[in-house]
Order: structure tokens, then sequence, then C-alpha cells
């Protein structure tokens, strides 16, 4: 189906522009936090924008959000906290190496990784710090409990850092880019420099599952409402993985979702429903339902507008999206 006979929703976005290229995206509540590659977050609600100034002296290079707040952290070696009102707080500052991993539990507490060093900061403020083997390039909390996984090369560490026990290793060779939990903590992915997942089966046996056939890097996941399945970037369409068994996707193959002449850039379930939006690298922005791939058209593609952020709201009722040259929308959905 081309993108002239889907059905749309592009006069229920409203547009957005930017400034600079998007390279994260959150909802505190009601308002939309883009986090852009000059440094600033720009602030959207109800159609008025306005600009935080996060790193004033370099880009926005990852970013979390837990509804409250947008954590970024950006290539000063800076820690910011971001509120919806725009007022800013530096949480931690590195004299210089980059904040390029970040992770945020929802009990406040949140990490990031500065080359080898891993730091925690609990909800209390206590800060704990490890070295990992190499740079640490992905990390992710635990749904339960104050665990970190920290994705490095040659596999992952699992952390607690307010306990002694050694960290657990979980090794498979290769350079792992990004980490994900499964939403019931059973499993544990990672993306790879090898166009691949790879995940660990945590019990009981700590077995393997190795997922391939990408033709670029898989860089964004997202767990559907139920934890059922895993979509990913990557490839021509959302690839999207079982895990609705204790074997995970072993020996399964994955579904695909949104397939189009456009890699995919960017992934985004429904929080309440199996419908996901899809991001693409010509700027398009489809929502397809999951049960019968039904698909709607969001955004058209764009030339050079190539989609590089995307987060539904806590409500599932407002989709919002950010590309490489500075244009964003905010859908919202009708009823």
């Amino acid at each position: 189906m081309s993108a002239a006979t889907i059905p749309s929703l592009t006069e229920a976005v409203t547009p957005l522009e930017a400034g600079s290229e998007v390279s994260g995206l959150g909802w505190l509540k009601d308002t939309a936090a883009f986090a852009l590659s000059d440094g600033g977050v720009l602030l959207a609600k109800d159609g008025a924008t306005h600009r935080a100034a996060a790193h004033e002296d370099g880009a926005i290079l990852a970013s979390v959000c837990d509804g409250k707040r947008l954590i970024t952290g950006g290539d000063d070696g800076r820690v910011v906290a971001t509120g919806p009102d725009g007022a800013t707080a530096l949480l931690a500052e590195t004299g210089g190496a980059w904040i390029d991993a970040l992770a945020l539990h929802p009990s406040g507490a949140y990490a990031y990784g500065a080359g080898r060093k891993v730091v925690a900061c609990d909800d209390k403020g206590r800060i704990k710090t490890l070295d990992v083997p190499s740079t640490a390039r992905g990390l992710a909390f635990a749904p339960k409990g104050y665990r970190l996984a920290i994705a490095h090369y040659n596999g992952v560490t699992l952390w607690y850092p307010n306990l002694e026990p050694k960290p657990e290793m979980l090794d498979w060779k290769g350079s792992h880019l990004d980490v994900t939990w499964s939403p019931d903590g059973r499993f544990v992915v990672t993306s790879m420099q090898e166009n691949a997942l790879h995940g660990w089966r945590l019990s009981p046996d700590k077995g393997h599952m190795r997922m391939s056939g990408y033709a670029a890097k898989p860089r964004s996941f997202a767990w559907s409402f139920g934890g059922a399945w895993l979509a990913t970037s990557g490839a021509d369409a959302a690839i999207v993985w079982p895990f609705d068994s204790k074997e995970g996707p072993t020996g399964k193959a994955p579904r695909e979702c949104g397939l189009r002449h456009a890699r995919v850039t960017k992934v985004a379930f429904h929080p309440n429903v199996n419908v996901l939006a899809i991001g693409f690298e010509d700027g398009c922005v489809l929502m397809v339902r999951f049960d019968d791939g039904a698909e709607l058209l969001v955004r058209p593609a764009v030339e050079g507008s190539g989609v590089t952020a995307l987060a539904w709201d806590k409500s599932g009722g407002r989709l919002g999206f950010g590309c490489a040259d500075g244009a964003a929308g905010i859908l919202t959905l009708p009823g």
C-alpha cells in the first residue's frame, strides 16, 4: 500500500520547529520535551513552545524521561534534569568526559556512563561507581529492584549498585551498543555493532538468543504493553520478536510491520494497546495496528527529515516525533 492510499491522521498533527536535530523525546505529563543536538530542550504544550538551555556548551548525546523530568547527557560532560516549566538542575559533571549513556529508575535514581566508568545515584543521593571492561555503551535499570544492566564490548554487566556481591557478567563476543530488559525482568537484550540483537534468558540457564538478519544496526527498541513483543528498527520494516514464552524468540520467526522502501529508525509501542508507531529514515511516520497490520499515516516522507525521536505520552492519546532537520510534531488522537 502506498502512502497516498493509506488512511491518514496527518490533519491531527500539530507541526513544530525545534530549530536543531532532535536527539531525544520524552513526555512530562502534558508537555513534550524534545532534546536537541544544539544542547537545548524544546518544551511544547497546547501549541505553545519554550526553550530551556540545558547544555549551553555542547550537544545532547543521550536522554531519558520518567514523566517528571527529562535527564540529558552531553558532550560537555554534564548530566542535567529539565522540568516541564523549563527549570534545569545540574545532577553531575565529569570534567569533560562525554555522557552518551543514561538510565533512569522509577524511584528517581539515575545512572550514567563516562568512558569505562559507570556512576549510579539512588533516590537518597548515594553515589556508587563501577569500572567496566570497556566503554559503557548502553544502560538500563531492571523493571524491579535496583539493578543496572551495562552493555559494553563482549557482553553485559549486571550490577546491584547498593549491594556488595560482585557484578554478574553475561558474555557474548562482539560490540554491544544498547541494552533493554523485558518488562517482566526475565530477558536482557542488546543491539550489536554486527547488525544483530543478542539476548539472554536470565532464568533458569542464562541461555543465549541470537536475532540476526538486519540491514543496519537495530538502535531503537520498544516493548509491547504486555511484554509479549519486542519491536526494533534496522530494517525496511519494524522487526517484532515474540517473547511470550519462557524460551523467548528462540526457534521463532519475527513479524514485520510497516514494510516500506526506507529503513526504520525509531519504534514506539502504544502504552495500552497493541499499536506500534514507526519512524523511517525518509521522514515518514506510520501507526500500525499490530493485531491485523492495518496502517495509518501520521507523517508523509520529507526529504532530509529522517525520524530521530518517537514517543507516546503516558495515556497513549498523543504521539510526538522529532527529525534530523529540526522538524517535529505532535499527533493528538481523536476521542
